[in-house]
């Protein structure tokens, strides 16, 4: 049996590696490494595959939320309404610029923000929604959009966790999660559905001007060359790591099939255990499986970390202290909050290993491992 990890980028890279290598030659060759036709043309690529009109690329996840806000003209005191069960940078591109993170409960099986709660945090300070679409699974959109036209807040989509993943509204009309709010933002970090051999980040709109805007942002706040309108920052995709994701964005739909498949083999194994709640897929969404987080009931969640560790099986607890609950959003009123849902979780979601070559033999040993302890 081929040796488990949480994620198997070197098995997936040798897979396509005539294609990615002929591809970063390309660049060596041509030596244009910051922008130009091959930053451009994934771009191009990209926003066809998301169904957006414009994408910009940027220097990682956590920049493009952080050049989002600031695209919107949020001030420092202005709210944004946010989950705590996420992993930091959301909430801490908005303490960066002075805005008030303000954090609400998820729903406890798709782990994502709940509009209920949403729409009860909101107050005369609140400028923008950021739901989360965590590991994979789709936020509820068309309600969050609902209540921001009802209350003219800005929607930011947190898509690191679910690029490829398609929304069906109750029309059922589909758009690719990224390409519904106002803006939508991701991460190319190289444990993603679609991963950089580095950093990298992109910006999602259909909205000209904003675009135009967020462009600017992420080039100093040039309109052209040495001609700065808006205090920007430096936020680049190198030429790179944008022809290694062009060539991967080729195949991740093939990629996301491939997480499909291992979530399926996993929900069979645990089908029927009492002590073991499997990922829920809602209606709305064909969730992408950045990750396959169990809860685990009646259960010690940390022994079976060590357990598995022990066993030389890999798992993750994402996340095991809540964003509210961290020091660094202490001066934000952080030890305010009552989130017993999102305090729930995060004494029971475990992760296991999910990504596209897992095989059946290494499924295998990783369930009867949970099993046995567990059992």
């Amino acid at each position: 049996m081929r040796t488990l990890q949480m994620v198997d980028t070197k098995t997936q890279y040798l897979k396509i590696k005539n294609e990615v290598d002929a591809a970063v030659l390309n660049v060596m060759e041509s030596s244009q490494f910051i922008g130009g036709k091959v930053v451009n043309d994934f771009a191009i690529n990209l926003g066809t595959y998301n169904g957006v009109k414009h994408v910009i690329p940027c220097a990682n996840g956590t920049d493009a939320l952080q050049i989002s806000m600031m695209a919107l003209g949020l001030k420092p005191g202005d709210e944004v309404i946010t989950p705590s069960f996420t992993y930091i940078a959301t909430v801490e591109a908005a303490a960066l610029l002075q805005l008030k993170p303000v954090f609400v409960e998820v729903d406890k099986s798709t782990f994502c923000i709940d509009p209920e709660a949403l729409e009860k945090a909101i107050t005369p300070k609140t400028k923008a929604i950021i739901p989360v679409h965590l590991y994979g699974h789709a936020a509820e959109m068309e309600k969050i959009m609902a209540i921001a036209k009802k209350y003219n807040l800005f929607v930011i989509e947190d898509n690191a966790q679910a690029i490829g993943c398609d929304y069906t509204f109750t029309d059922g009309t589909i758009a690719k999660t990224g390409g519904i709010g106002h803006i939508g933002c991701t991460s190319f970090y190289p444990s993603k559905n679609l991963g950089a051999f580095g950093d990298g980040g992109a910006i999602f709109t259909n909205d000209d001007a904003l675009a135009e805007k967020l462009k600017m942002i992420a080039a100093h706040g040039q309109s052209k060359r040495y001609y700065h309108d808006l205090v920007g920052c430096n936020s680049r995709l190198d030429a790179i790591q944008a022809a290694i994701l062009d060539i991967k964005l080729k195949h991740l739909d093939e990629y996301i099939a491939a997480r499909r498949k291992a979530a399926d083999f996993y929900d069979r194994a645990f089908a029927g255990n009492e002590k073991i709640t499997t990922p829920r897929r809602a209606v709305y969404s064909n969730h992408v499986f950045h990750q396959y987080t169990l809860i685990v009931n009646n259960t010690d969640r940390d022994g079976l970390n060590k357990y598995l560790a022990d066993k030389v099986v890999p798992s993750m607890i994402y996340y095991p202290v809540p964003s509210h609950k961290q020091k660094m959003f202490a001066a934000f009123g952080g030890g305010d909050y009552q989130l017993p849902v999102t305090d729930w979780l995060t004494e029971r979601v475990i992760s296991l290993p999910i990504h596209t070559e897992l095989d059946e033999e290494q499924q295998n040993f990783i369930v009867s491992n949970v099993l046995d302890y567990i059992n």
